[in-house]
């Protein structure tokens, strides 16, 4: 099994309204969440840019986790609260190194 990493690039002047519903989802799934990882990152050079980037075991499970109506109804709010669409990059994981 491949692991597998999201990245999703959004443009928002409400980051705290979306790490607010982010923490509602989180509570929402806790015991039950598929991703194993996420990372927000603001972009330094383009103003209220920011990227998440969400580690999962594969996939197949990262679809699964899509289709969760918990996390549908937090794709919603997310894209409520951005300034236009986000860049969804799926990526199959070929090495991974700590460093």
């Amino acid at each position: 099994m491949t692991k597998f990493v999201q990245t999703i690039e959004f443009n928002t002047t409400r980051i705290d309204e979306l790490t607010s519903a982010m923490d509602a989802w989180l509570a929402e799934t806790e015991g039950s969440r598929v991703p194993t990882r996420g990372v927000l990152t603001k972009d330094r050079d383009r103003a209220d840019t920011y990227v998440q980037i969400v580690e999962f075991p594969s996939y197949e499970e990262a679809m699964e986790n899509s289709n969760r109506p918990e996390t549908t109804a937090f794709a919603k709010s997310m894209a409520e609260l951005c300034d236009g669409p986000a860049v969804f990059r799926n990526l199959d994981v070929l090495r991974e190194e700590a460093m």
